[in-house]
């Protein structure tokens, strides 16, 4: 890994020390190396214990110098996952051992991603710590599939939303998301996008309102289909999407025709 840490000085210079006993919150971004950030692969270079997120690519991971340890801690909507608890209680015993711990989530660790629990319980900890940015997934698919996430004349605003309430949290109020008529990006919208869809329509946001899913954002299974927000759940299922997926919905996703080769 020295040849990777010699790369990176000669980009931006020194990069960050990674001390003894300290965690990294990093992000991984939607997949694509290409898309880390160089302090993401200066934390991937030093760190004693990398604690990875399921959607991890394994491209990333192996970026790892080789004495480091990986321990995954994914968590997947429907499937057998680790408990938050744990991964949290986790992340401050490898720090009590003195070991750089690398906690590296898909995307960027604070958007939908439980970054600030960690953190808040590391703080109680007293366990210093650093966040790393990370692209976040909603906008690298957007990119990816020809959606820009702003354009002049069509929004001024972009609301980032979960497509479903966690731990007994309510779902957004999405009559009340329909009435701003903004573009709605939806973070893990896949199992319950029809009901979402008609929530919306009920709440005002019209039928024919343009929308888009697109999964697996930055891997070599990335797809992107569109339809109008009446039939986009529909059209997803008879085309076999499946998560992880983000759906975007708003005039934003017309221009994507435009822009296709």
């Amino acid at each position: 890994m020295t040849s990777v840490l010699d790369a990176l000085i000669r980009l931006r210079g020194p990069v960050p020390e990674f001390p003894a006993g300290e965690v990294w919150l990093t992000g991984a971004g939607p997949g694509d190396p290409g898309l880390l950030t160089l302090d993401a692969i200066a934390g991937l270079a030093q760190a004693d214990v990398i604690v990875y997120d399921a959607l991890v690519d394994e491209r990333v991971l192996a970026l790892a110098q080789s004495s480091a340890r990986l321990e995954f801690a994914g968590k997947r909507g429907g499937r057998p996952s680790a408990l938050q608890a744990d991964i949290t209680a986790r992340l401050i015993e490898l720090a009590g051992q003195g070991l750089r711990v690398l906690r590296l989530k898909g995307g960027d660790p604070f958007i939908f991603g439980r970054g600030g629990e960690e953190v808040l319980a590391l703080a109680g900890k007293a366990i210093p710590f650093r966040i790393i940015p990370g692209v976040t997934s909603g906008l690298a698919a957007m990119a990816a599939a020809r959606i820009p996430a702003t354009m002049r004349g069509i929004n001024q605003i972009l609301i980032l939303a979960t497509g479903h309430g966690a731990d007994g949290e309510e779902a957004p109020d999405w009559a009340a998301l329909a009435k701003l008529g903004q573009p709605l990006v939806i973070y893990m919208a896949m199992k319950g996008l029809e009901a979402i869809a008609d929530a919306l329509i009920a709440g005002g946001l019209p039928a024919d309102t343009p929308a888009a899913v697109i999964a697996s954002t930055a891997s070599v299974d990335e797809r992107t289909v569109t339809a109008s927000l009446a039939d986009i759940a529909a059209t997803a299922k008879r085309e076999g999407l499946q998560a992880p997926a983000i759906a975007v919905i708003g005039g934003i996703v017309a221009l994507r025709d435009k822009l296709l080769p």
